[in-house]
Formats: C-alpha cells, sequence, structure tokens
C-alpha cells in the first residue's frame, strides 16, 4: 500500500484510540497505531474496526454499562 495511505490509516487508528484514551500522549498513541498497521489481519480492516476490534479486551461491554 501507498505510504501516504498507511500514513492516514495509521493517523485515523490513533484518532479512534484517542477517543477511549483521551489521557494517553497522542504520539504513544500513534506508536501503538501503527504496531496495529504491521498485523495483516487488523491491516485489512477500517481504522475505526482495527482500534474497536483491538480495544475489545479492555472496552466496557454493554452488560457492564447497565448494571
Amino acid at each position: 500500500m501507498h505510504e501516504t495511505a498507511a500514513t492516514i490509516w495509521i493517523a485515523a487508528c490513533a484518532h479512534r484510540l484517542q477517543q477511549q484514551w483521551r489521557t494517553v500522549d497522542p504520539l504513544q498513541l500513534e506508536e501503538v497505531a501503527a504496531d496495529l498497521w504491521r498485523d495483516e489481519r487488523l491491516r485489512s480492516m477500517t481504522p475505526d474496526e482495527a482500534a474497536r476490534a483491538w480495544l475489545e479486551p479492555v472496552a466496557p461491554s454493554a452488560r457492564d454499562a447497565s448494571g
């Protein structure tokens, strides 16, 4: 994939991660997003889907939010 597309994907993924972790340094989130980009399975997803899939184990479930 073109380098510009990778940069955009990483930036979009980092933005999605920041929605979950507002207090984490944005540069660290970009590093995490770059790591996600290196994973072929996650890279095949949209940045939002990849971030959501990666965050799934730590994201509160609907069941936790209701009770």
